[in-house]
């Protein structure tokens, strides 16, 4: 199969080390792909859920082996960690195995715009929000998950293609939908009030792309629900691609085998 080829790659919420990693999805998307540039808009390893619940599949080393035979092959490899890897952050300005280490980029298009480039939990506003909230947030967040990969394996037995039950939830929810819709106004506006045409973020696992007060706000979602990742075609313009809906043939290899065992210290 010829690989596709775009000027640049955005991909975030990976979340490798948790069992609901849509990992095989990012594998086929990633050896499917030729780039210049590939940003990992963080939460790429969920180092938070491997501390609580240690996870670690085959596939995952599969995902982080393949990103590294990108750099190697003269891709730019940009590693902006989020909240779940931000132990990372420590290694901002160094080169990581041929990978940029970055809290932030900033990207220029083919046309001179210029887009910040960040995970986004920096403006989800939690920062005042007590920790139990905070933990209930991710206990629902996983309950949610749980529950998709449920109802997806019943719609595999009678040969259903994969439908994230999350984006219902989001869109149908009030709630949800004004969490949303505050978080992107809040990063739009930021944006240009810094001087950039658009900001390129992660972190809420909401694949959306649109313009508020003459910024560019774009999500590229998450490969846990959605299977999304933002490319930007080598004339400048962005596209959300749903890898779902281009990999069908994956639906039934989701439920993967056994996780290998992690390495146990000395």
């Amino acid at each position: 199969m010829s690989r596709l080829s775009f000027r640049s790659v955005f991909i975030s919420d990976v979340h490798l080390g948790y069992a609901g990693c849509k990992a095989p999805y990012l594998l086929d998307f990633l050896r499917s792909l030729r780039c210049e540039r590939l940003y990992l808009v963080g939460d790429i390893v969920d180092f938070e859920n491997m501390a609580k619940r240690p996870y670690w599949h085959a596939s995952h080393a599969e995902v982080i082996a393949e990103i590294l035979a990108l750099a190697a092959q003269g891709t730019r490899v940009v590693y902006i960690p989020g909240n779940h890897d931000a132990a990372l952050r420590r290694f901002a300005g160094t080169r990581v195995a041929g990978v940029e280490v970055a809290l932030d980029a900033v990207h220029v298009g083919p046309d001179g715009r210029r887009y910040r480039v960040s995970h986004g939990d920096e403006y989800d506003g939690h920062g005042d929000a007590p920790r139990w909230l905070l933990r209930l947030g991710d206990v629902l967040q996983g309950f949610v998950c749980a529950l998709n990969r449920r109802a997806n394996a019943l719609l595999r037995l009678f040969g259903l293609r994969y439908r994230p039950l999350s984006i219902l939830l989001k869109t149908r929810i009030g709630t949800a939908r004004r969490f949303i819709g505050d978080f992107e106004r809040r990063v739009a506006a930021q944006a240009g009030a810094d001087g950039f045409d658009g900001h390129i973020c992660g972190h809420i696992h909401y694949a959306n792309m649109h313009e508020h007060a003459g910024a560019l706000y774009i999500n590229d979602g998450d490969w846990v629900e959605h299977c999304t990742g933002l490319v930007e075609h080598h004339d400048g313009s962005f596209e959300l691609l749903h890898w779902t809906e281009r990999c069908l043939s994956l639906a039934r290899s989701d439920a993967a085998a056994a996780p290998l065992p992690l390495p146990v210290a000395a």
